[in-house]
C-alpha cells in the first residue's frame, strides 16, 4: 500500500512539473489584485498548439466567454450585477454597475480638456456606441471600482527595448495631484482628430461637434503619409473613427487603437498582415532602428509626421 501511494505521488509530482514547462499558469484568485508578477511574460498565454491571437484576452484559456456570456449576461460568469440590461449588448458578461454614470477627465494636459461621462444604468442603446465601448473597456481596466477577475495587471508582454511590464489596471495609477486617467491617452468625443496642418492632418476645413469632415486623402503630405505607412487606418475603412451617441466623428475611443480580439496580428485594408503588440490595430513593432510605433501613432498626430517636415519618402521599418 505505501509503495503504491509513493508511485502515486511520484506521478503528481512529475505531472505538475510538466504542466510548469509547458508554459500553463495558474490564474490569481478572482477579485483580487496581485502585489506581484512572478509568472513569465513569454510563456503565459503560450499554449500546446502554439499563441492564439487572442492573447491575454484568452484569459487562461477561458476565450470569449471571459468577455461575453452566451447566457445570461453577467450572471453566466458567475456575477450578480444590478443593471436593468444585464447582457443585453454585445452579450457582455462583466459587471458595469460600478461604472454607470461615471465621469472621468482624461490627459492631465488641461482638468477638463477630455471628459468622459459613461452611460447610465439602462440607458444604452448600442454596444457600438463610443462611451459604451469605453463602459465596457473599463469594467475589466479600472481595477479600482470594478472587479479585477483573472488578471494579473500587468501586460503578459515584455516592453520591447527598455524591459518590464506596462500596468493593465489604469484607475490605479493615477498621479500625484491629479485623478485617475488624468495620465492616460484622451478619448471621448473632444478627443478629435483635427484638420488643417500644424499638430493635425492637412485635410481640408476644421471638423468637431456635428459635422463631420472626414480625413482623406488631401494634400501631398497626406499622401505621402498614405504611402509610407499603408497599414494606416485611414487606408482601412477607419473613416470615421467613432460614434457618439449617433453622431459621427474622427473622435478617439478604445478601439480606435485597440483590436481587443487580435493582441499580435494586424490585417490592413490591403489584405496584408502585419506584426502588432498590446493589441494596437496597425503594425507595431517595437524594434531596434525601426519606425513603426511612430508612424502608428502619427496616423492622428500628423504635425509630428516625417512628412509635414518635408521627409516625403521615409518607409516604414
Amino acid at each position: 500500500m505505501r509503495k503504491a501511494m509513493l508511485i502515486l505521488l511520484i506521478v503528481v509530482a512529475v505531472a505538475s512539473v510538466a504542466m510548469a514547462q509547458d508554459g500553463y499558469q495558474t490564474p490569481p484568485t478572482p477579485g483580487s489584485v496581485p502585489q506581484t508578477y512572478t509568472y513569465k511574460p513569454s510563456t503565459a498565454y503560450t499554449y500546446k498548439g502554439g499563441p492564439d491571437i487572442l492573447g491575454a484576452h484568452n484569459g487562461y484559456g477561458r476565450g470569449c466567454v471571459m468577455c461575453h456570456a452566451p447566457h445570461s449576461g453577467a450572471f453566466g460568469n458567475n456575477v450578480t450585477p444590478n443593471d436593468p440590461q444585464n447582457g443585453m449588448y454585445a452579450l457582455w458578461g462583466q459587471d458595469l454597475s460600478p461604472l454607470f454614470g461615471a465621469s472621468f477627465n482624461f490627459s492631465g494636459d488641461g482638468a477638463a480638456r477630455y471628459p468622459v461621462t459613461l452611460p447610465t444604468g439602462g440607458t444604452i442603446t448600442s454596444a457600438h456606441d463610443a462611451n459604451t465601448v469605453i463602459l465596457f473597456c473599463l469594467s475589466c481596466h479600472d481595477g479600482v471600482v470594478t472587479k479585477v477577475g483573472m488578471m494579473q495587471g500587468q501586460t503578459v508582454e515584455t516592453l520591447p527595448i527598455v524591459g518590464g511590464t506596462a500596468p493593465t489596471l489604469l484607475g490605479l495609477a493615477a498621479p500625484s495631484g491629479g485623478t485617475p486617467y488624468s495620465n492616460d491617452h484622451p478619448v471621448g468625443g473632444k478627443a478629435n482628430v483635427g484638420c488643417g496642418g500644424g499638430y493635425n492632418w492637412d485635410c481640408p476645413a476644421a471638423q468637431g461637434g456635428a459635422t463631420l469632415v472626414p480625413i482623406t486623402t488631401f494634400g501631398p503630405n497626406m499622401t505621402n503619409f498614405l504611402k509610407n505607412y499603408a497599414p494606416s487606418f485611414w487606408n482601412n475603412g477607419g473613416n470615421p473613427l467613432a460614434s457618439f451617441g449617433g453622431t459621427t466623428v474622427n473622435a478617439v475611443t478604445c478601439t480606435t487603437c485597440h483590436d481587443q480580439h487580435s493582441m499580435t496580428a494586424f490585417v490592413a485594408g490591403n489584405g496584408t498582415t502585419y506584426t502588432t503588440m498590446f493589441f494596437i490595430k496597425g503594425y507595431y513593432n517595437p524594434a531596434a532602428n525601426g519606425n513603426s510605433v511612430a508612424q502608428f501613432c502619427r496616423n492622428c498626430h500628423g504635425g509630428e509626421s516625417n512628412e509635414m517636415h518635408g521627409l516625403a519618402s521615409v518607409p516604414t521599418v
